[in-house]
């Protein structure tokens, strides 16, 4: 018997160890399995300038409804996103301002069955004084109007290229921007006369721009979709944000922006 018990005791130490890494399987988490579980979690968004405003306005929804969830945006333009995710950038969700540059990711497999979930139109942007009595669309071609545009490889530079093909006019910017914010921003500090960008921004620049519709516009409306990456780290909560987009609060935070429903 005194074997039995001096055998039981030398095995003791070892069982307690046994327990105390596996945590007996029933009370809280080691710390080890607390780190590699859960903890702080990021989304990242890849997303047209065109929607600084909205999206981070859903972004803050969505981390109140996701406690220990950061959103973390890449705004920019479409093109340039769509590229550096073909390229490798980790990112969770693409929202892009035209099928065009959607297909560029959907054509590398990173990403599949987008939804259009928005529509935008173009404004002719002037500053608030308009100094230069830019009335309608066929001033832009007067030579000694300061046009800026959006480069013809960006979205918002592709459905100014269909507009003014629409209305047979030619004109000659004094500058081509890469996104649409860019392009904003020159008539925003009276550096161009007017510029075309997209209704929302206008809405955006809380009167520091005046805009002018153009029939046109009508003509070069662009598509919104969105997309979770097929590659995204956290493939569950880019499902939940593409859902809250597409979500009648989604909808309302976007309308209320300017966006036209698809």
């Amino acid at each position: 018997m005194f074997s039995r018990l001096s055998r039981w005791v030398a095995a003791l130490p070892v069982a307690l160890t046994l327990v105390a890494l596996t945590g007996c399987g029933s009370g809280e988490p080691s710390t080890s399995t607390a780190a590699a579980g859960g903890g702080a979690k990021e989304l990242t968004v890849f997303a047209a300038a065109s929607l600084t405003g909205t999206f981070t306005e859903l972004g803050k929804t969505f981390e109140a409804a996701h406690p220990g969830v950061t959103v973390r945006f890449n705004f920019g333009s479409s093109a340039t996103l769509a590229q550096q995710i073909v390229q490798g950038a980790p990112a969770d969700v693409f929202a892009a301002a035209s099928p065009a540059t959607m297909k560029t990711v959907t054509d590398a497999t990173l990403a599949a069955s987008p939804a259009t979930f928005v529509r935008n139109k173009l404004q002719i942007a002037v500053p608030a004084a308009n100094p230069a009595k830019v009335d309608e669309l066929k001033d832009l071609a007067d030579p000694a109007i300061k046009v800026a545009l959006c480069a013809e490889q960006v979205p918002c530079g592709a459905a100014a290229v269909k507009a003014l093909d629409a209305a047979g006019l030619k004109v000659t910017p004094v500058t081509l921007e890469q996104d649409v914010k860019a392009t904003l921003t020159k008539v925003e500090l009276g550096e161009v006369d007017a510029a075309l960008v997209y209704k929302t921004d206008v809405i955006a620049s809380a009167g520091k721009v005046t805009g002018i519709e153009f029939p046109e516009a009508d003509k070069a409306i662009n598509d919104y979709p969105i997309a979770t990456l097929s590659k995204a780290p956290t493939a569950d909560l880019a499902k939940q944000f593409v859902d809250l987009v597409l979500s009648q609060q989604g909808k309302d935070v976007l309308t209320k922006a300017g966006f036209e429903a698809p």
